[in-house]
């Protein structure tokens, strides 16, 4: 679905992907392979306004040192694309380094928070979320990689809705975006209560990459008319990360 995005100079359609990246790399053991390039080519493809990214790396000395290509830089500024902005907090601290969410934006990114989602000692978890100004009107931003258990994902789904109580005014436009590893209803009839809605229609699967199966990759919007939802397919992306990138179209109001 192709949309004309502009009206002068103000922007009708915003373009929102969400990605699990699996840390850039792909493969067991000796078999491991590098793709943080192809990502990085893969993320500036989206031509999304604002890309949410999962499992993302801003050190690991032992991937550093196994790889001769390792980026200097980080993963979230490695990836964004000429003229975005990027900004990563940590949600999990490991032997080798950390990992965490990070949101690349081509609007200006005028504040940044993060808070601890971990419901367990097993798995941290955490929420990013970010204000961004889209021609010059407030919009939030918030990435999520919630738990692998049912009952931890309730529990983040509702810390998830009081930290929006909390953080965002009503009448500004929120985003949530990312692996909420969910193949059933619950979180989104859950977040309907609050009126953060995705795309109504079939559902968009995105994982595992190869023969996907499930959606656990999810775009929810408040204050925003949701226009259409899709990931790409094929041997390229199937090779890139476990999860398929996936993008939502909006109206802006």
């Amino acid at each position: 679905m192709t949309i004309d995005s502009t009206f002068g100079d103000i922007p009708q359609v915003l373009r929102v992907a969400t990605y699990n990246i699996h840390k850039g790399v792909q493969g067991i053991g000796p078999a491991r392979r590098l793709e943080i390039h192809n990502l990085a080519l893969a993320v500036e493809t989206l031509d999304a306004d604002i890309v949410c990214l999962q499992e993302v790396r801003a050190t690991n000395r032992r991937e550093a040192e196994y790889f001769t290509q390792w980026p200097e830089l980080s993963q979230a500024e490695f990836l964004a694309p000429e003229g975005y902005e990027a900004v990563y907090r940590t949600n999990a601290v490991t032997r080798h380094g950390e990992h965490g969410n990070a949101l690349l934006s081509r609007w200006p990114i005028v504040a940044h928070r993060h808070e601890d989602m971990s419901d367990h000692r097993f798995e941290q978890r955490g929420l990013l979320h970010a204000e961004v100004l889209v021609a010059g009107r407030p919009l939030h931003v918030i990435v999520v990689h919630f738990g692998l258990i049912p009952a931890s994902r309730q529990r983040q789904t509702e810390q998830l809705r009081r930290y929006i109580a909390r953080e965002i005014p009503l009448h500004v436009p929120v985003v949530v975006a990312g692996d909420f590893n969910d193949w059933g209803t619950r979180v989104r009839r859950l977040l309907h209560v609050d009126a953060l809605h995705a795309f109504e229609g079939p559902r968009t699967l995105t994982y595992p990459s190869r023969l996907p199966v499930v959606q656990l990759d999810h775009i929810y919007a408040r204050g925003l008319a949701p226009l259409s939802l899709a990931a790409p397919r094929g041997r390229v992306w199937s090779r890139m990360s476990d999860h398929l990138p996936l993008i939502a179209e909006f109206r802006l109001g």
